[in-house]
């Protein structure tokens, strides 16, 4: 890869649609997978990827900026929290998530999105 490198979410590698069109993530590559996922109103990971993925779980480790809306975690073991514009997260694999409220959630993550919602 060369020294500097300029990609924009404008124009992603890779656009992964969520079912039952509840939002997608855009992929950008830069040696690693850096993804923007936008979360619709309604979304949940049970519901609208877990079909994808084919576990029971999300198992993907997530760390990301949240720039938009508000999204809320709940880990396997019960364990959960509840993220909005500012905040950073970093939740490991087991948990569900979805959005609260009825404004999309915008999220940048730099770990997680690698095999995230491929089909």
């Amino acid at each position: 890869m060369a020294g500097l490198v300029r990609k924009s979410f404008e124009a992603p590698d890779e656009v992964r649609p969520f079912e039952g069109g509840t939002g997608h993530l855009e992929v950008v590559d830069l040696g690693g997978e850096l993804g923007r996922a936008t979360f619709q109103p309604g979304w949940q990971w049970s519901k609208h990827v877990k079909p994808i993925a084919g576990t029971e779980s999300c198992q993907a480790a997530h760390t990301g900026y949240v720039v938009s809306g508000r999204l809320k975690v709940v880990m396997d073991d019960g364990e959960e929290a509840e993220f909005g514009a500012g905040d950073v997260i970093d939740a490991q694999p087991g948990h569900d998530a979805w959005v609260v409220g009825q404004e999309p959630c915008v999220m940048i993550d730099w770990k997680g999105y690698a095999g995230y919602a491929k089909r």
